[in-house]
């Protein structure tokens, strides 16, 4: 979601990528629905496994939240933005939209620091 959100309002200047520690196999479905509500279509989108080349040449690292505390990036990477928000796996319809709501809030904030 923090992805789409960044392609959607950030600058064509930014190269934005969005990956897990262990990233299911396909989104959420609840997740689809939710951005699909906003005019965001994550369809043919996938999941991404995280790399240490995604943040070795990374210029800003946010951490949305680790279930995983043995293999959190905010834990081996300094100056890492942490946002702390919810996995929306498990999740119901309402509070996966307040996830996303969350999500954008965050994605605007930081598409503000970088225009100042």
């Amino acid at each position: 979601m923090a992805e789409a959100f960044f392609r959607k309002f950030a600058s064509k200047q930014f190269n934005v990528s969005s990956a897990g520690t262990i990233p299911s196999l396909q989104l959420n479905p609840i997740v689809i629905q939710v951005m699909k509500e906003i005019g965001i279509d994550l369809t043919n989108s996938l999941p991404k496994l995280l790399s240490n080349s995604m943040i070795e040449y990374s210029s800003n690292i946010v951490n949305m939240g680790c279930m995983d505390k043995e293999s959190c990036p905010s834990l081996f990477v300094k100056d890492v933005l942490d946002w702390d928000i919810s996995d929306p796996k498990g999740k119901s319809l309402e509070e996966v939209r307040i996830i996303r709501d969350k999500i954008k809030s965050e994605v605007m904030n930081l598409i503000k620091t970088f225009e100042t």
